[in-house]
């Protein structure tokens, strides 16, 4: 049946999608229009850019919703970052980073194409086919209003379907037992990751103590072997989530029927390849061009 495809379908519109989705948090117009409305450089940008549309929201929500970070990073700029921009500022400085971004990015003949137009309305009858129920970081940014320009209809689309999917991974690791840095640690250890473990850690801000006290026990768990790789059950486990995970991202796809999902994947290929042959993102070199994260 078509509607079996579609959780897969789901998984790799998330694939060819999300590097577009990411200039809002690697591309240096991002820091640039983040500092310009007053936030600190760094760290702040990334936290505050992100949970704007959730308001002023406390380090302990935004920690909640985001799951994996260590909450005591994150309380180092929130609330703290609101007193330096509202959370309507932040959230206008996002989106001109990102057109710039992308204008940089892709080109400005590519960012006004037919193709671009075609996408753009494709993602966003698929994101406005998302429901709210249990995902409040797609729930916040839903409530945004909606970019004029196609490409930033684009982002914007893509964002929504990212936040749905996270929300959506983010019940599927709690339904299976895996906590936040358990999530990290088996995360990195598929060999999928942009990141390495350790810069996974460290961007994450956890301890190495921590870090490797959750190693610990997920090798005397079975989940992973003795030269910390994922055993025969830690694979399982990680296959079980992604399938729950790609099972909850199916809806707006499903919405959308596998034709127009396979031509929004078509449509986003060449912009994902610019993306990543762009050197915006960072790259890890045991994991390629990955861009889950």
């Amino acid at each position: 049946m078509i509607s079996d495809s579609i959780p897969l379908i789901a998984s790799r519109c998330h694939q060819v999608g999300d590097p577009v989705h990411l200039v809002c948090y690697f591309a240096p117009e991002v820091d640039q229009e983040f500092t310009s409305a007053g936030l600190e450089p760094g760290n702040m940008g990334y936290f505050a850019g992100r949970a704007a549309a959730l308001g002023r929201a406390s380090s302990a929500v935004v920690a909640a919703a985001f799951y994996n970070f260590n909450p005591a990073l994150i309380a180092r700029h929130l609330p703290r970052a609101w007193d330096r921009a509202s959370p309507e500022r932040v959230i206008e400085a996002r989106l001109s980073a990102v057109d710039r971004a992308l204008r940089h990015v892709l080109g400005e003949d590519v960012v006004g194409s037919p193709d671009v137009v075609e996408a753009a309305k494709l993602a966003r009858t698929a994101a406005e086919a998302c429901f709210p129920e249990g995902r409040p970081l797609y729930a916040a940014h839903a409530e945004l209003p909606w970019p004029r320009e196609p490409h930033l209809v684009l982002w914007h689309a893509l964002t929504l379907l990212r936040e749905h999917r996270g929300d959506g991974h983010i019940a599927a690791l709690i339904g299976h037992g895996v906590g936040a840095i358990a999530a990290l640690v088996t995360e990195a250890a598929t060999g999928k990751s942009l990141f390495s473990a350790e810069q996974v850690r460290e961007h994450r801000d956890w301890s190495k103590q921590d870090w490797d006290a959750e190693v610990a026990a997920l090798t005397e768990s079975g989940i992973l072997d003795a030269s910390g790789r994922l055993s025969e059950a830690g694979t399982r486990l990680r296959s079980q989530i992604e399938a729950a995970t790609d099972a909850a991202a199916a809806p707006p796809y499903r919405s959308l029927g596998a034709e127009r999902a396979e031509r929004l994947i078509a449509l986003c290929g060449p912009l994902r390849d610019a993306v990543v042959s762009s050197g915006v993102l960072p790259r890890n070199d045991t994991a390629g061009q990955s861009a889950q994260g």
